[in-house]
């Protein structure tokens, strides 16, 4: 039987990763992880989501997506009434800040990336580090596993389409197999899931990526979903979460 990690990674991301065109409005590309344990998942994580979709669309179908939230489109239209997206948004974030997962994050700007004239591309830069930092915490947590027996993690991320799904695919498995920092074997498994899966972590990768971005942005701004956030970033000894739960490159 082979031998799994006590946890789960849920990748979700903002903005365009491609470096084509820039939007001068959002000239960013953030990719978020979360990293939530399989019995918290399982306990609360997920029972706690479906009981807001519950109590507000009187069904679990509903896909929560941060663009058609805040755009009140779709299935949640029925939030153009003020009073209602003020009582849905303030338990989303209740939500999230109760959620018991680390988050990793890395946010480009394309603006200055396009600077650098080295071909880069935001995806791949933002995967390596998020990987990278993420090893680290669950070696630390000895969820790695040991010379006798190897540990996978299973990282779920959503499709987007054939060929970037291969591409994906193929930079997931360069990084794991030594392209990284410190030239290691990382024990990760990528699951790439249809855009309507309905999977709670990846909802909640989704809702975690824009106002990461959105604070890197206008970092003067008011930004509730960032203060709830921030507080889930991985961090050091001292508190510290830039280098560690995020990175802002270049």
């Amino acid at each position: 039987m082979s031998s799994f990690s006590d946890y789960l990674v849920f990748v979700d991301e903002s903005g365009d990763h491609g470096m084509a065109s820039i939007d001068p409005a959002y000239p960013l590309f953030v990719l978020s992880c979360c990293l939530i344990s399989k019995h918290d998942y399982m306990a609360t994580v997920v029972p706690a989501i479906q009981r807001i979709k519950f109590a507000v669309f009187g069904h679990d179908a509903v896909v929560l997506h941060e663009r058609e939230i805040r755009r009140d489109i779709g299935p949640f239209a029925i939030l153009r009434d003020p009073d209602r997206k003020r009582a849905f948004l303030e338990a989303l974030t209740d939500a999230l800040a109760a959620t018991p997962m680390a988050v990793f994050a890395a946010v480009i700007d394309k603006r200055r990336l396009q600077d650098r004239e080295r071909d880069e591309n935001p995806y791949e830069v933002s995967l390596r580090f998020c990987l990278e930092r993420i090893y680290y915490r669950l070696r630390r947590q000895g969820q790695t596993g040991d010379t006798h027996q190897t540990l996978t993690t299973h990282v779920l991320c959503e499709s987007r389409g054939n060929n970037e799904d291969r591409d994906l695919e193929l930079s997931f498995r360069r990084i794991c197999s030594g392209d990284n920092y410190g030239g290691q074997s990382i024990p990760f498994e990528p699951v790439i899931c249809h855009k309507r899966s309905n999977s709670i972590g990846l909802q909640l990768a989704d809702l975690v990526a824009r106002p990461i971005g959105m604070h890197q942005l206008k970092p003067e701004q008011p930004n509730r979903a960032w203060d709830v956030i921030h507080e889930k970033l991985d961090c050091d000894s001292q508190g510290r979460y830039m280098g560690y739960g995020l990175k802002c490159f270049p």
